[in-house]
């Protein structure tokens, strides 16, 4: 990610929770601090390749403890800081929220990914874009440092054509054909299927990726059953999603789809705890 759109990023945090003007640090002593950021929680640390940028951007010395991605436990140090009091002070909330949300996405993917490594199975672990507003290049970045895949970033880097897109054609093909015409070749298409036959038709008609949108694991393998049969599975990649968590993981992945996509990685994590102690 261009390092200047994440500093505009951090700078519209900032300005949203200080607005005008910090009013409570405007009264404070200003003078140089020393302080340090511990964890308060087990998990997976991710966020500090952000916060990093953030504290450049205040002229906040540091001192990171840890990498992104490492495992970290409760009463870890994360960082050393050193600088102004006020923008130390100014920078805080935002600084523990990132860790936080970031660190939580990053434990939770890591959750399912080792559960498919235990597996030694080929299936990749993907996020949706079910993130928060104006908060999805952190969310996405957590989901990879996590050892998922990020699927696509925004409505501009790839065709997904859902059930309401589909609604406004007559049918799959017709779709597909149109999709095909009006996009680069460098894009790929997939489509959003609800049962086996329409599955079949996006397959036979050029999808290159097929979401098969919550079907149950016994309606997956007839469908990929089926795909072989018409000499159709090894033209397109298959992607389960709906409703798959860790508990059904190991069945959904043992189907034979390349991709498994989950919505609560960004949406569902619980965020890890963080603290900010001046010393």
């Amino acid at each position: 990610m261009n390092r200047k759109f994440l500093e505009e990023k951090l700078l519209q945090i900032i300005k949203e929770d200080s607005f005008y003007e910090d009013i409570t640090t405007k009264f404070i002593p200003e003078k140089i601090v020393k302080a340090k950021i511990i964890s308060n929680s087990n998990g997976v640390i991710s966020g500090v390749y952000e916060l990093s940028v953030l504290f450049n951007l205040f002229n906040i010395k540091f001192s990171k403890k840890v990498d992104d991605g490492s495992k970290i436990r409760k009463g870890q140090v994360i960082f050393i800081l050193k600088g102004n009091s006020k923008d130390i002070l100014l920078i805080e909330r935002t600084a523990l929220n990132i860790l936080s949300r970031m660190s939580g996405i990053s434990t939770l993917t890591k959750e399912f990914i080792e559960k498919i490594k235990k597996l030694n199975l080929n299936v990749k672990i993907a996020a949706t874009r079910k993130t928060t507003p104006l908060f999805r290049y952190f969310e996405k970045r957590a989901v990879e440092i996590g050892g998922g895949d990020t699927h696509r970033l925004g409505l501009y880097d790839m065709v997904m054509i859902k059930d309401n897109h589909l609604k406004l054609f007559n049918n799959i093909r017709e779709a597909l054909k149109k999709a095909k015409k009006e996009t680069s070749f460098a894009h790929k298409i997939e489509i959003e299927v609800s049962n086996r036959k329409e599955a079949i038709d996006a397959a036979k008609f050029g999808a290159d990726i097929i979401m098969l949108d919550n079907f149950s694991v016994k309606e997956i393998k007839k469908t990929i059953k089926e795909l072989k049969e018409k000499n159709l599975r090894e033209k397109i990649i298959l992607e389960a999603s709906g409703g798959i968590n860790l508990d059904n993981l190991e069945s959904y992945a043992k189907t034979g789809v390349d991709i498994i996509s989950i919505g609560i990685l960004t949406h569902s994590a619980k965020s890890l705890d963080f603290s900010l102690e001046i010393i």
